[in-house]
Parts: C-alpha cells; sequence; structure tokens
C-alpha cells in the first residue's frame, strides 16, 4: 500500500512538476524561494531609480518552472512620467544574438545544414577572404595571405571566425542581404577558430544563412519556428501601431542626469540586436532552454541542441564580457568559479545587450533570471543593476 501511495504521489508531485509555464502568474512557494527577500529586488532596484541611475526596470525571477517574482519600477519614459509596467518592451539589443542562434539550431536539428560548414556554401561573400597577420596590432603594414581553412558556422555561433565586430560599405544597407554583403570588404583579424572576437557581422550572417537555407525571411522564420509556438506575443523586429506606447525610452547616463537618446527607425530586421520583447515573453524563450528546447508541450529544439548552445565552445581563450566565461552558441557560459561571483553556478549561461537587458539560466538551481532597462552605458553586462539582481535572486532560494 505504502508503495501505491507513493508512487500515485510521485505522478502527482510529476504532473505538477510538468505543469504549464505562466510567465505573469507569480508563486514563489512553487518556486521554493523566499518572499521577503524577492520584495528586496524591486527595492534595490527603486534605490538605482531614486539615485538616477537608471529610468526604470522589470525583474522576473523563476525557478522550478513557476515565476517567483516579477516587477516593475521606475518610468517607461521619464520625460512623461510614464510608470514602468511588467508588460513593458525593450529593445533587447544583442540580447537578440542566442535567439539567432536557436534559429541556426532548429535547421541543424533539420539536417539543413552542419556547424562546420564552410560560410561560403551558403554566402559567396565569404569566399576569397584575407587575414591581416599582424591582427590589431598598429603601426604594422602587413600583406594580406589566405586563412588556413575557410569560415564555418560554428565559428560565427561562437565569435571566433576572426571577423570584425562589423564590416563597413560606402551606404546604408536596406537589406539584410546588402549588409551581409558587406563581409567581402572586410579583413579576418585572425586564423578560424583561434580567438575570440565579438562579430556583429558575423551574426547577421547566421540570419542571412536562415534566408538562404529556408527561403524564407529571417524574422517570419523566427516568428513561425520560435515565437508562436512559444507564445511570445510580444516579440517583434517592427512594433505593431497598437504596442507602441508600452516601447521604453533608452537613455544615456551622464554626470547631470539621464540624457534620452533618439532610436532610429531600423529599415530591416537585424539577427545581431534588432528585436524588441517583454520580460515574460524572453523569461518564456530561457524557460525552453532550461527545460531542454520544450516548453508547455511544445518542443523547439532537441536536447542535444540545447546542450550545444549551452557549453563553452571556446576552450581556454579569452572570451565574454564577465569574469570567468566561455562562449556557447549566442551565449557566454560561467566555466570556472571566477564566473560564480554574483553566485551563478559554473554552467550558468547568460547573455546581456548594450541596453543593459540581460538574461540568464542556472541550470544546477533551476533558475531563471530576466532584468531589462534601457540605458546606453554604465557598467556592461557587470553593471550594478544587473549584480545585485543576480546575487539576491539567487540569495532568495529557500529549497
Amino acid at each position: 500500500m505504502k508503495i501505491t501511495v507513493c508512487l500515485v504521489l510521485g505522478c502527482a508531485l510529476a504532473a505538477l512538476a510538468a505543469g504549464p509555464f505562466v510567465p505573469d502568474k507569480t508563486d514563489p512557494e512553487a518556486a521554493g524561494m523566499n518572499a521577503a527577500r524577492l520584495a528586496r529586488i524591486p527595492a534595490r532596484m527603486n534605490e538605482f531609480v531614486a539615485a538616477g541611475k537608471t529610468a526604470g526596470v522589470v525583474t522576473l525571477v523563476a525557478r522550478h518552472g513557476h515565476v517567483a517574482s516579477l516587477d516593475a519600477v521606475g518610468y517607461q519614459d521619464l520625460e512623461s512620467k510614464t510608470p514602468m509596467r511588467i508588460d513593458t518592451i525593450f529593445r533587447l539589443a544583442s540580447v537578440t544574438k542566442p535567439v539567432t542562434c536557436a534559429g541556426v539550431m532548429i535547421l541543424v536539428d533539420e539536417g539543413s545544414l552542419s556547424l562546420i560548414d564552410p560560410v561560403e556554401k551558403y554566402l559567396p561573400e565569404f569566399k576569397d577572404l584575407k587575414l591581416n597577420p599582424c591582427g590589431t596590432l598598429a603601426g604594422y603594414n602587413c600583406a594580406l595571405v589566405a586563412p588556413s581553412r575557410p569560415v564555418n558556422i560554428l565559428d560565427l555561433m561562437t565569435h571566433t571566425s576572426g571577423l570584425p565586430g562589423t564590416a563597413g560599405r560606402e551606404a546604408p544597407p536596406n537589406t539584410l542581404a546588402e549588409r551581409v554583403s558587406a563581409v567581402s570588404h572586410a579583413t579576418l583579424l585572425f586564423e578560424p577558430g583561434t580567438a575570440w572576437n565579438y562579430s556583429n557581422i558575423g551574426i547577421a550572417a547566421l540570419g542571412r544563412i536562415i534566408e538562404v537555407v529556408t527561403g524564407q525571411p529571417y524574422d517570419r522564420f523566427l516568428a513561425e519556428r520560435i515565437f508562436q509556438p512559444l507564445e511570445m506575443k510580444d516579440t517583434f523586429f517592427f512594433v505593431p501601431p497598437d504596442k507602441a506606447s508600452r516601447v521604453a525610452s533608452v537613455y544615456t547616463y551622464e554626470t547631470a542626469g539621464l540624457k534620452r537618446v533618439s532610436m532610429p527607425q531600423p529599415r530591416f530586421p537585424a539577427p545581431e540586436g534588432g528585436l524588441l520583447s517583454t520580460a515574460s515573453d524572453m523569461a518564456r524563450f530561457h524557460q525552453m532552454l532550461l527545460d531542454k528546447g520544450t516548453l508547455n508541450g511544445r518542443r523547439i529544439l532537441s536536447a542535444a541542441a540545447v546542450e550545444a548552445m549551452t557549453t563553452s565552445q571556446t576552450g581556454s581563450m579569452r572570451a565574454g564580457f564577465a569574469p570567468g566565461v566561455g562562449h556557447g552558441f549566442g551565449f557566454e557560459v560561467v566555466r570556472e568559479t571566477l564566473g560564480t561571483f554574483r553566485y551563478n553556478s559554473i554552467g550558468s549561461f547568460v547573455k546581456g545587450g548594450a541596453y543593459r537587458t540581460y538574461g540568464w539560466v542556472d541550470p544546477a538551481k533551476d533558475l531563471v533570471g530576466i532584468i531589462f532597462m534601457q540605458r546606453t552605458n554604465g557598467g556592461g553586462d557587470v553593471a550594478d543593476e544587473i549584480n545585485s539582481f543576480m546575487a539576491m535572486a539567487a540569495a532568495a532560494i529557500e529549497r
């Protein structure tokens, strides 16, 4: 009888754990977290707002598949005193990159491409790229040479292609294809796969590969294969008119206070940094990765794809913008104790954006965290607000 009862109870608990992930419903108890400690997070974020460091912040903490806290403090727009809301829409900047890499991994899962495919197989502008053997050293006039091997897709995913951060062209591009064609003018800084250099043009090329392989526009592919199945209803590259009032303003921090920044309208979807989204939508994406590629019964990626994305692929080379990390596909991955300074475990995978948007997953703690602001400067991926939030989230774990 005891065995039967235990089996039934075990099944009930398993069913509870497998329930739907609902980002807008908070349940600290189900998440095994201390509500009083979680309440310190918005209080601390309010201190940053009061000090004039940021206009407003949205934070979300989820654990065991339950949202423990979701809070908005400060202002979505300072000038109009529009309050920050939990459904405020943010420019994600580079938090777009893991989403682009997930799109590529869908194609790997389907056998449409391989990570070791030369990029030139899909994009002819990558043919005949040359290498500067002097790298970024100033004062040297080195003759360009051919690299020992072509740049491959894995190189782009990990920023180890040798490509510079961007590639110039005479006129601003009007399409993603035009943007990526500028690669033909680029010079590699090092042999592919031998070092790390953050490259936006490399991630843009991944988006273009998605278009070439699928015959679909990059943004439509992501919408159909990721956003719609995950019910990410507020995630897009171009803001619908009926949602424009929810977009947060962007600021720069100066000694005299926060200064609003005018943001240009995009001409095309940028795979390296063009997405807009909410904390709840991006929590769905991160929870899907924590759950090995599935969310609420829908599989987006294979478990093998998620493992590849969230494993450091860069060995001992310097990679990333925080201490103790390597680089996976779109994510930085904590690989050594130095990277646990914010109480996140080895194996955590994280990604930040230029406007102080940040998301992370700590598989060892079964924890997801999202913190979104809109500020162009001030600490990067180790901004005070981000460091405080990550440590406070982990500190609220009870069981």
